[in-house]
């Protein structure tokens, strides 16, 4: 047995996984603050843990300039390669998925501004070879995220007549998603219900 300087008895504690659970009862309310990407994907996890689905973030393409080995391989110099696409691609029942994930503090609009011209040609690619393409948004302060058809973000986009997309026409137009436990932000169940029939 060890003990410590003061003839204490030395009790090893265990060990925490770092391994995803699904069934984890760690996770509680505290953990709701998390943002928009964190719960996408954690989503993700589960959807693959359960084999429902496959969809992954797309890395940031980078191009590393310089390396300081002396601290343990730490980037020093980098920069991006080219304009990143979308955030998330991959494929639910043998079809293709490409989504972007946005989040705005505003309660009455999306703003068109979050949106990349590159982001739209890409999903309006995407569109036209029979992939499913869309955008989730979230409005933080109203703690609503929604799945909204990415042609809805293309006409707004490319009629240039608004700057922004009115909360009610995202409400209108597209999904609310429910929010729970595992899967955290169940937007698979839109994608089957809205997507899979077509």
């Amino acid at each position: 047995m060890i003990k410590y300087s003061n003839g204490q008895n030395f009790t090893k504690k265990p060990e925490k996984s770092s391994k995803f659970s699904i069934n984890s009862t760690s996770f509680s309310h505290s953990n709701r603050g998390m943002n928009l990407e964190e719960d996408i994907n954690l989503s993700n996890e589960y959807y693959k843990a359960n084999e429902s689905c496959l969809v992954t973030k797309r890395p940031t393409p980078i191009n590393v300039v310089s390396v300081d080995y002396t601290k343990g391989a730490v980037i020093t110099n980098a920069y991006f390669e080219k304009q990143s696409t979308t955030d998330y691609n991959g494929v639910y029942k043998g079809r293709y998925i490409d989504f972007e994930a946005k989040s705005t503090q505003k309660t009455s609009s999306f703003p068109l501004a979050n949106v990349s011209k590159h982001q739209i040609d890409h999903l309006k690619h995407v569109l036209k070879h029979g992939g499913i393409a869309f955008f989730i948004i979230e409005f933080a302060k109203l703690d609503q995220v929604f799945l909204l058809d990415a042609s809805y973000v293309i006409e707004y986009f490319e009629n240039g007549t608004r700057k922004s997309i009115p909360y009610q026409d995202v409400l209108e137009n597209g999904h609310q998603i429910k929010k729970g436990l595992a899967p955290r932000l169940d937007y698979l169940e839109i994608i089957e219900k809205n997507y899979m029939n077509s």
